[in-house]
């Protein structure tokens, strides 16, 4: 009896350190700009070659503007580290999708899009969020630079192998509910640091439920509460989204591989480490009042009060409400904002531009309010021009901007300005994470449109 975890986890052991780690192989490893220049430099000291180049993909998209990508990057440190990662790739003889490609965008966003990352696969990238790639029925996470390097050279790398954990959320999710709230729903109920050392399995009705796009989300936030990595079974949902993709197994090799991936399920009987169950009609649009992203709520809650914290929690509490320029015990409904964001891995695919265009449609964008839509990748691009989502957009007052990782980390030039509130669809909301002194409250992309159009926090019901 074997959980799906262990099922993908021990058939690419190669070997195992008696009382240490293990030596897994890995089917693909993503690279960009930020993570990879010292891993290159480590192989050219060490003069080897890339062992198997034809699993590695890179992609710049942390660095790069979202406006006038035909212009030569102005920012010389993103500039630096884009070329480096350009002539890295010509050297090592590696697959790159430089900005303006065709198949270029944010890597978490183009690797499920293209046919690149598949079920029952291990895959990894210098990059936390690469937990997004499990929503394939794969095991997928985030190295090291260090680790980078190792898998370059030997396309292994050790990892000691994580305990397992079972998330299930039953029943069916409400109205306006999307995965995006389920994921803060969860991870406010585990804590940022409740699913530490484990990789977690998500379950049950509500997460079957969820569209591919829906359950990339979800595991894109696995990180958020610890854990190592997340993971959905394929089912048919899996199955369909992904036939027909460029690098998918096409005629034979694909009846093959759907044989296989039918397996790719956790047995009955077989045990985790840990069975958490929660039920999906506790769960009402969500966004958060902190600066992590666990201290989430629902939008008619209150913010709790510091006697309803742990003692040894508390002063951190504080300091992050007085960072946001909240008071325990109130409510965030009605709060104006500045800046609205949606985008990055976590919410920058198809269906969040749908759900964010089903809200503005007819209507007209707060004139106060900044918005930055900026799409995951090309492909999404085209999307969204196939289906005249940009013309909504641009009639509600809106401006769609280039694919790129934008307003999620201030590491580009879409910095929100310090005091400043952004309501953004990203997973992540520490201090100086979209710019410094900037104020992040992350939510959903129908929350983030209900912003945009009221300038104000809304419930996504009301309209």
């Amino acid at each position: 009896m074997k959980t799906l975890f262990d099922k993908i986890w021990d058939s690419h052991v190669v070997s195992t350190v008696e009382d240490g780690p293990t030596q897994l192989y890995i089917d693909r490893m993503y690279c960009h700009e930020v993570t990879s220049p010292q891993a290159f430099n480590g192989l050219r000291k060490r003069e080897l070659k890339v062992f198997r180049p034809e699993k590695i993909t890179c992609v710049a998209d942390h660095n790069i503007p979202t406006i006038n990508q035909e212009q030569p990057i102005q920012d010389p440190v993103s500039k630096n580290q884009v070329d480096a990662l350009g002539k890295n790739a010509e050297e090592f003889g590696l697959t790159y999708y430089p900005i303006g490609h065709e198949k270029s965008g944010i890597v978490h966003v183009i690797g499920p899009e293209t046919g690149l990352s598949l079920p029952g696969m291990t895959m990894v990238c210098g990059d936390s969020h690469t937990s997004t790639h499990g929503a394939m029925g794969a095991v997928a996470f985030g190295i090291g630079t260090s680790e980078v390097e190792m898998v370059l050279a030997t396309q292994c790398v050790f990892q000691s192998k994580p305990k397992t954990m079972r998330i299930s959320v039953k029943g069916k999710l409400k109205p306006f509910v999307t995965a995006k709230d389920m994921a803060l729903y969860i991870i406010s109920k585990m804590t940022t640091g409740g699913a530490t050392g484990y990789f977690v399995e998500y379950a049950g009705e509500a997460v079957k439920s969820l569209s591919m796009e829906g359950r990339l989300t979800l595991c894109n936030l696995s990180i958020e509460m610890g854990a190592r990595g997340g993971m959905i079974a394929p089912d048919e949902v899996t199955f369909e989204y992904v036939k027909g993709k460029e690098f998918a197994p096409k005629a034979e090799a694909w009846e093959k591989a759907l044989a296989y991936w039918k397996t790719l399920k956790t047995d009955e009987g077989a045990s985790f480490d840990k069975e958490i169950t929660l039920n999906a009609e506790d769960i009402e649009p969500m966004l958060t009042y902190g600066t992590n992203p666990g201290m989430g709520m629902s939008i008619n809650d209150r913010i709790p009060t510091p006697d309803t914290i742990e003692e040894s929690g508390r002063k951190s509490f504080l300091k992050s409400l007085n960072y946001m320029g909240f008071l325990p015990g109130e409510k965030l409904m009605g709060k104006p904002v500045d800046y609205v964001f949606l985008g990055s891995c976590t919410n920058g695919r198809i269906e969040d531009f749908r759900a964010f265009a089903q809200i503005v449609k007819g209507k007209r964008k707060a004139d106060h309010v900044v918005a930055w839509l900026v799409p995951g990748s090309r492909m999404v691009v085209q999307q969204i021009k196939e289906e005249g989502i940009d013309k909504i957009l641009e009639d509600a007052g809106f401006e769609l901007r280039q694919p790129g990782c934008s307003a999620c980390l201030a590491m580009n030039d879409d910095k929100v300005p310090a005091g400043k509130y952004a309501v953004s669809t990203s997973n992540r909301n520490f201090e100086g994470r979209q710019g410094p002194g900037a104020r992040t409250i992350l939510a959903g992309p129908l929350l983030a449109a209900t912003a945009a159009i009221t300038g104000r926090i809304t419930d996504p019901r009301e309209l």
